[in-house]
């Protein structure tokens, strides 16, 4: 199928190094409350790439829970088809896509499981129908229909109605910590700003900035 030329030019803003805040969690944060404040649909949203141990790529959105200067956060079942690829090969890509401001966002890194304690905090902040869905779906697997779900869902409902909900033992959180962030600000004629912090030895960032 042959597409339509639909090139158009970004013309929105620019990125300079002056720009860029000390370190990639603050110049992060500064982007995140932009997208959030403009009322962006899930601005969490973030296509995370993982590959088995023989390097078969595989990706999917999945939605940031947290950041801090210690990494990204994000939550799943360690069973699921990512679960089980980070289990082989811990190292990750993550795009945050921020289309309607011309900009994306991608950190490399290794990722590392969060403490029990972070995950059953996380996991009982959530809606309770969520909580049960993280026991009903036995995620990645192959199911007869979508009725095996609904009819695990309600067993689980019956089970815990008027209960604590405990945290799934294979589910839970993975942070990862980037060892490159990269902030790419579309520009006119494809001359796109695109400026990375790579980690260096003593832990500290550099800005390096890549050719479009």
């Amino acid at each position: 199928m042959a597409l339509a030329d639909l090139r158009k030019d970004y013309t929105l803003a620019g990125l300079a190094e002056k720009d860029l805040a000390r370190d990639p969690f603050r110049q992060f944060e500064k982007w995140f409350q932009e997208a959030e404040a403009s009322k962006l649909v899930e601005p969490n949203a973030m296509i995370l790439s993982t590959a088995t141990r023989e390097g078969r790529p595989s990706a999917r959105t999945v939605l940031l829970k947290g950041v801090d200067g210690r990494g990204f956060v994000f939550y799943t079942s360690y069973e699921s088809r990512k679960g089980r690829e980070l289990d082989g090969n811990p190292r990750v890509s993550l795009v945050f896509p921020w289309f309607p401001f011309e900009r994306q966002v991608i950190v490399e890194g290794a990722v590392t499981k969060v403490s029990r304690e972070e995950t059953e905090a996380y996991f009982h902040s959530r809606p309770q129908p969520s909580q049960l869905a993280a026991w009903a779906s036995a995620q990645s697997t192959i199911i007869p229909g979508r009725k095996t779900l609904e009819d695990a869902m309600k067993a689980l409902e019956k089970k815990y109605a008027g209960q604590v909900v405990p945290v799934p033992p294979h589910w839970g959180g993975f942070r990862v910590a980037p060892e490159t962030v990269e902030f790419w600000q579309g520009r006119r004629s494809r001359l796109h700003d695109r400026l990375r912090y790579r980690r260096v030895a003593d832990g500290s960032w550099t800005v390096e900035r890549l050719a479009p």
